[in-house]
């Protein structure tokens, strides 16, 4: 019979105080914002992430997919390109919710994995909808090269399990969430900086809206995406008072390596 992990005791200080295992976590939010700014801005550094954008990309739509059919709506095609941005067309349903369930699925998918970077059994679990994720786009792409990346990607999420039993998943997954929960300002760049066919759903909410111009749109948004990420760093915070033993004993409960 295998032994318990160990229970993590009570902690009586303040619940949304970092602890000292916890505060790297917070510097590493940081850095992957910028960094996924340069990869997703830079011409030649954005190949490199093509198939993390897949991934964003396509859930998002799939986000906006989901809310077409759940108001009665019904999807007419749905287009998910690295560059050209993504787009579902739809017939039917309740307009204003189909075009907030894109960037509000992102966020919730960003904060899910955000809270996965603070504990490494959460990252396991995540683990897999992020490996479901990333191959998906298979089913679409011809470029060999995108299909190579794919690969490449899915390798190191599968060798993470093996780096420090699992614990160097959290950063991946810490990486993963920042890119989806800020997806609407990767959006809005893309449209500004390299002039996307596809609108972003901001500029559609002025189309719907045209009191209200793309910029507050746009300013919205991002505002509610950064809502999420400081609600959720904090969430993550307080639930996930663990130290590195602490969270491996209870990770090698699942499917230990």
């Amino acid at each position: 019979m295998s032994e318990r992990p160990p229970i993590a005791p009570k902690y009586h200080g303040n619940p949304v105080k970092p602890t000292h295992f916890q505060v790297p976590v917070l510097y590493v939010i940081v850095v992957y914002a910028v960094v996924l700014f340069g990869l997703w801005t830079v011409p030649g550094a954005r190949i490199v992430i093509t198939p993390l954008k897949l991934f964003a990309i396509g859930w998002h739509e799939l986000c906006h997919a989901i809310a077409a059919v759940m108001t009665g709506g019904s999807i007419v095609k749905i287009t998910i390109d690295p560059y050209l941005g993504g787009c579902t067309i739809v017939e039917g349903g309740h307009p204003a919710s189909i075009l907030s369930a894109g960037y509000i699925g992102s966020s919730i998918l960003g904060a899910l994995f955000i809270m996965a970077g603070f504990d490494t059994l959460v990252s396991k679990i995540m683990s897999f909808v992020a490996g479901l994720g990333l191959i998906a786009p298979m089913a679409l792409v011809r470029d060999k090269l995108t299909i190579v990346l794919i690969l490449a990607y899915e390798g190191l999420l599968i060798g993470f399990w093996f780096i420090d039993h699992g614990q160097a998943l959290r950063w991946y997954m810490l990486f993963l969430g920042m890119l989806h929960i800020l997806y609407v300002v990767w959006d809005i760049t893309d449209e500004k900086f390299f002039r996307k066919p596809n609108d972003s759903d901001a500029t559609q909410f002025s189309f719907m809206y045209p009191r209200v111009p793309p910029h507050i749109w746009a300013l919205f948004w991002i505002i509610f995406e950064i809502a999420m990420l400081v609600g959720f760093v904090l969430i993550g915070i307080a639930a996930f008072k663990r130290t590195p033993d602490q969270m491996y004993a209870e990770a090698a409960q699942f499917l230990p390596t």
